[in-house]
């Protein structure tokens, strides 16, 4: 589930994103300077799981290198799920300005060797979250989650529902609708987030939760 979790990470940024055995519009297929490649390199040990997320563009020059996104827990899955989240933190933190005319951003780059990129990844200026929150922390309204089948109900103090959370193999990541518009539920460090789009625009508010 690595590359699925990390293809649904990198369109939550706002990328549109395709593994390499898929078919591709013609304005990839005819320029693959187009797009970016995207892998996810492990660099853990006996002891802890350790993944890095490099984006390369056509000739090979890596562009970005996020930190090194580690976990120790000793269950695999959730170890990987974990250590990837942690790697996605310094995308969803970078600062950059998407230039229509080169693809290129004002930070400086690191230029590193990867293995064979698993996913591709058209370019699509990136925000960060903080960015496009829409209620600042202090009127955020405490949410509180009620079990159901498969999932939890987010419920104000009315009391009303506000949303509905259907797990997902990957701990801390639902599928969530509000019988409006769906989208996803995921955790950043401490905080949560719902990601949906409207208008073919990415929107993304915070959330306080009580489970």
């Amino acid at each position: 589930m690595l590359n699925s979790m990390a293809k649904q990470l990198l369109e939550n940024k706002g990328f549109t994103v395709f593994f390499d055995d898929a078919k591709l519009p013609g304005e990839i297929a005819n320029d693959k300077c187009n797009a970016l490649s995207a892998d996810v390199l492990s660099k853990g040990n006996w002891f802890t799981t350790s993944l890095v997320l490099i984006l390369k563009d056509c000739h090979g020059n890596t562009v970005f290198e996020s930190k090194v996104g580690t976990n120790r827990e000793k269950d695999f899955n959730t170890a990987y799920s974990k250590a990837l989240r942690d790697a996605f933190v310094s995308l969803y933190q970078l600062g950059y300005a998407y230039n229509g005319a080169n693809g290129k951003s004002d930070q400086p780059v690191t230029e590193t060797v990867a293995t064979t990129a698993p996913i591709v990844a058209e370019k699509q200026p990136i925000t960060t979250i903080s960015e496009k929150a829409t209620q600042p922390d202090q009127q955020l309204k405490t949410l509180y989650a009620q079990a159901i089948p498969n999932g939890y109900q987010l419920i104000d103090t009315t009391p009303k529902k506000v949303l509905t959370l259907l797990k997902t193999s990957a701990e801390n990541y639902f599928i969530a609708n509000n019988d409006i518009v769906s989208g996803i539920v995921f955790k950043i460090n401490q905080d949560w987030f719902f990601e949906y789009y409207s208008n073919s625009k990415l929107i993304s508010q915070k959330l306080l939760i009580k489970f």
